[in-house]
């Protein structure tokens, strides 16, 4: 760290005593030996040889935050971004191209060209005013700025900001729209007025909770109990190959309540249709490829149009895995298993999304706690 002495005839026994003033020595950030001298005691030399080693110390990581600020603090946001998404390794192909499409049409267009370490809070502010003029919807309002917020937070832990340029921001009020879900009447009759694909599809998303991918990768061999089915991939809808879950890695997997009436519907269209490695669909085309995600879009788009069957007004085909969420928190199943069961990658998603299908209630719960208290 250094040390320190007194440059005088008095032995280092007697320097207590003695009036000469102490002087210190150290090299400094350069290397370079340097003195110091004036301080009246012992303990005044040590600490400015204390605040000398801390400096130093801490030297190399002040300068790499300089160099940091230096380097990103001046650089465009579309550059960043660039340099942002090349690092997000943990995003599944669909969510990349979602945050490509967010790029393109809302967060580039207007803060493409602006420095790093030009934002705070006002320009936040502005973009979100903007999309509002523009006519964004809240959801897409929303996801845009929880990717901006992100993207800001990873520069902010990079130095370039003194304070977070979210500080104070009202962020898009977006509440989930009540999700549109068809009676048990209209899903008898909208699931058989497809094809037989389309049927067995229907009958895993509305019974055992699959995504439209999952359902498309369903498997005979993922029958693991007579009331378990296992969901261990999914068709990719970007890559059209089979996948890992999404939120999970590969090799991992979820498994879900398997209702008779489903599992006998998986069984007769493997009777009746066969099995490829276990497979229950394949490409209509081509047996060696998975099948196609439009081939299910297709068929709903063709019932909607043809208005031949009664399909809630704002329904999507996602609507039928809606069913089993409602299914379940109908019949009081906790919501944590429905968000285990659906794969959410947190319960506040599924609580977001199917809290108003809840059957629980303040006038519910009184009544609950009244009968205990009276017991």
């Amino acid at each position: 760290m250094g040390s320190f002495f007194k440059d005088c005839e008095h032995p280092s026994a007697r320097w207590s005593k003695c009036p000469h003033s102490y002087k210190i020595r150290y090299r400094n950030a350069r290397g370079k030996q340097t003195e110091e001298s004036g301080f009246a005691t012992q303990e005044k030399a040590i600490e400015r040889l204390t605040e000398v080693y801390a400096a130093r110390k801490a030297a190399p990581q002040n300068q790499s935050r300089a160099e940091r600020i230096r380097k990103y603090g001046s650089m465009r946001f579309e550059e960043y971004v660039a340099e942002w998404r090349a690092g997000r390794r943990d995003l599944a192909p669909s969510s990349l191209r979602r945050v490509d499409s967010l790029m393109e049409h809302h967060l580039l267009p207007a803060l493409g060209s602006r420095r790093m370490n030009t934002f705070d809070f006002k320009v936040v502010e502005d973009f979100i005013r903007t999309m509002e003029r523009n006519g964004v919807g809240l959801a897409t309002q929303s996801q845009a700025y929880i990717r901006l917020q992100s993207i800001l937070l990873e520069a902010h832990r990079l130095g370039i900001f003194a304070s977070h340029p979210l500080n104070g921001v009202t962020p898009p009020q977006y509440d989930a729209a009540r999700a549109v879900i068809p009676s048990p009447e209209q899903l008898r009759v909208i699931r058989t007025m497809g094809d037989d694909a389309f049927l067995l599809i229907a009958d895993l998303m509305s019974g055992c909770g699959l995504r439209n991918g999952e359902a498309a990768a369903a498997n005979i061999n993922n029958i693991v109990a007579d009331d378990v089915y296992r969901i261990t991939e999914q068709v990719n809808a970007t890559t059209k190959k089979y996948g890992p879950l999404k939120h999970r890695k590969v090799g991992e997997y979820r498994d879900v309540p398997l209702p008779a009436r489903v599992r006998e519907s998986i069984e007769r269209h493997a009777a009746k249709h066969g099995t490829t490695d276990g497979y229950l669909f394949r490409h209509p085309d081509d047996p060696e490829r998975p099948y196609p995600a439009h081939g299910l879009a297709n068929q709903w788009r063709r019932l909607k149009v043809a208005q031949e069957v009664e399909i809630p007004e704002g329904m999507v085909l996602y609507g039928l895995r809606h069913f089993f969420a409602s299914n379940c928190l109908a019949h009081g199943i906790p919501i944590t298993d429905v968000a285990e069961w659906m794969g959410h990658r947190s319960v506040d998603i599924t609580f977001r999304v199917y809290r108003h299908l809840m059957p629980g209630s303040i006038g519910r719960a009184a009544k609950m706690l009244n009968t205990g208290l009276a017991a």
